[in-house]
């Protein structure tokens, strides 16, 4: 494996999904999810469906597998899982930076138009 694929950096969003719990709320195994991404020292924010999560590659994917440990532990069967996960080669992400970096790019162009 080269450096480069070693040292990738991934910007990702996941929606972790627990099933067969036999109740309509997932608040606390996503909770527990997020004490787990806690602990994992990568940068993340949790939204409405998911969470967004950067770091190098093999940290990000050793995460969400952290994350489905955690929540079978609690007592899910089941769980799906959907990952979206960017990478770039073009240019340096500022570790943490990655999904910040995004959003204020499209609100500086949002702010040009006004």
């Amino acid at each position: 494996m080269s450096s480069a694929e070693r040292d990738l950096y991934a910007v990702a969003d996941f929606c972790l999904i627990p099933m067969g719990t036999g109740e309509p709320s997932v608040a606390e195994y996503i909770a527990e999810c997020q004490r787990v991404l806690e602990k994992s020292g990568l940068t993340f924010k949790m939204h409405g469906y998911g969470t967004n999560l950067e770091g190098p590659w093999d940290e990000v994917t050793r995460a969400i597998r952290d994350c489905h440990a955690a929540v079978h532990a609690q007592g899910a069967p089941r769980i799906a899982t959907d990952i979206r996960i960017g990478t770039r080669t073009d240019r340096v992400i500022a570790p943490g930076s990655g999904n910040a970096s995004k959003v204020q790019r499209v609100e500086d162009i949002l702010a040009e138009e006004k």
